[in-house]
């Protein structure tokens, strides 16, 4: 029995150098901007996305991978190693059919595998972490039951608030209604997002202000957490400071015994839109 390999999509938002380092295999989603193309994490990166974004008099679009991308993964890790279990773990499946393409690449291949397809129900680090500590695993020669029991202990133990300064993008995108979106433009009302069990995107709040959205944050992570110690990830756009004054506040407030940072990448921030900030906390 070969190492466990670990697969994930771009969505993950994982750093390229952590992904090199630690051996995990990226399928990339697509971004849209009229008739050019771009491959997420690979063709286009944040910076250059949002600047793009800037620029751009309409709003662009996302498209998940084929199956013969992901049959194209599968099948080079295998010939690296045919005994080698495989986990391919990605973005929640009520927002994308990445999840979808995935299971058909596992039913298209010829030869025997050991293929594992978890629909993560979740989103960029709020998944990104899980496929990080199951590479770690793997790296360590752990079994592919003990790296998907700890990925599933991982998911009860996290929460994640997205801290957005306008829903129109994901009006927009469809992945929250119109009123919604009326709402939040009105007041400087900031909306504090999350996912509910299933993936789905839920605003869970509306707060006047930043500041008081931030406040609204920290309390319902101190609800869930306590003194508890707890690993952190702080994850942003086009801009850093509303993560950084999260950071300082999580800082003063928890017992964190980890902290990490990444950028929101291209597919997530279509959808999301500039000026978005993000707060994972899972219990360690």
């Amino acid at each position: 029995m070969g190492k466990v390999r670990i697969v994930t999509d771009s969505t993950a938002d994982i750093p390229a150098e952590i992904r090199e380092r630690l051996g995990i295999s990226m399928v990339p989603l697509k971004v849209l901007f009229g008739e050019e193309t771009y491959l997420d994490a690979v063709t286009i990166e944040s910076k250059q996305f949002y600047e793009k974004l800037a620029e751009s008099s309409s709003l662009p679009t996302t498209s998940q991978p084929s199956p013969l991308e992901f049959s194209e993964v599968y099948e080079r890790l295998l010939s690296e190693d045919a005994d080698a279990p495989i986990i391919s773990i990605h973005l929640s499946a009520v927002l994308s059919g990445t999840y979808q393409s995935a299971v058909i690449a596992h039913s298209m291949l010829e030869q025997e595998s050991d293929i594992t397809i978890i629909n993560s129900k979740s989103a960029s680090y709020g998944f990104g972490l899980r496929v990080i500590k199951a590479a770690e695993m793997a790296e360590a020669g752990e079994s592919k039951e003990r790296i998907i029991e700890e990925m599933e202990r991982l998911a009860q133990n996290m929460e994640l608030y997205f801290l957005v300064d306008t829903l129109d993008f994901l009006q927009k995108g469809g992945r929250i209604g119109k009123a919604s979106a009326l709402i939040g433009s009105i007041l400087n009302i900031k909306p504090i997002l999350s996912l509910d069990s299933e993936g789905v995107v839920l605003a869970v709040d509306k707060v006047r202000g930043s500041k008081k959205a931030m406040a609204r944050i920290i309390a319902m992570l101190k609800q869930t957490y306590g003194d508890d110690p707890v690993g952190v990830t702080f994850a942003y756009t086009d801009r850093k400071e509303t993560a950084e004054e999260l950071h300082e506040l999580v800082k003063s407030e928890f017992n964190v015994k980890t902290v990490g940072w990444t950028t929101i990448g291209a597919v997530i921030g279509t959808h999301t839109g500039p000026g978005t900030s993000a707060v994972f906390m899972y219990r360690m």
